[in-house]
């Protein structure tokens, strides 16, 4: 045997360890365990919110669908969407939905949103008025999502703004 090789069976054995494949074998999976647990780089962006639809029945509706990105090179699962919606900066609803959506790496995603709309808040005559004239709304989506990637729970802050015209 080498020199290097005696130091390394009498290192084993200082640390109480019997075999020197078993010492190997537990250290890579140490180091495989840490560098499996990573959170990603960056955070998923809200892109836009499209084919947005008002339904103003007996209980109004806003319905919409929310394009995400994911810059990371790991994909993951979106669990949850925790969002408040506000419309002219009065608070109008709330989006508390659980997914199991499988997250691209490098790519976009979309996700249904359906909130039922508080219109006590809003004020019934203004926003029917509103709407029926063709009045611009601007909707604020504030809020969070809870991401799992590789196990590991991450929660990323949401705060868009955009403009919506109304028209029947």
């Amino acid at each position: 045997m080498s020199i290097l090789a005696d130091y390394n069976v009498m290192m084993v054995k200082e640390l109480g360890v019997r075999s020197p494949l078993r010492f190997l074998a537990v250290l890579v999976l140490a180091m495989l365990s840490l560098t499996a647990c990573q959170k990603p780089d960056q955070d998923i962006v809200l892109k836009q919110v499209r084919d947005v639809v008002a339904d103003a029945t007996s209980e109004p509706t806003l319905k919409a669908e929310a394009v995400f990105f994911n810059p990371n090179k790991m994909s993951g699962r979106l669990k949850n969407i925790d969002v408040e919606i506000f419309v002219n900066g009065k608070k109008a609803g709330k989006v508390d939905t659980d997914y199991s959506i499988r997250i691209p790496a490098n790519g976009e995603f979309s996700v249904p949103l359906e909130v039922k709309l508080n219109m006590n808040e809003l004020g019934t005559l203004d926003t029917i008025i509103g709407m029926l004239g063709g009045k611009k709304f601007d909707i604020r989506y504030l809020g969070n999502l809870r991401l799992s990637y590789h196990g590991v729970p991450v929660k990323v802050p949401i705060d868009y703004k955009s403009q919506i015209k109304v028209t029947f």
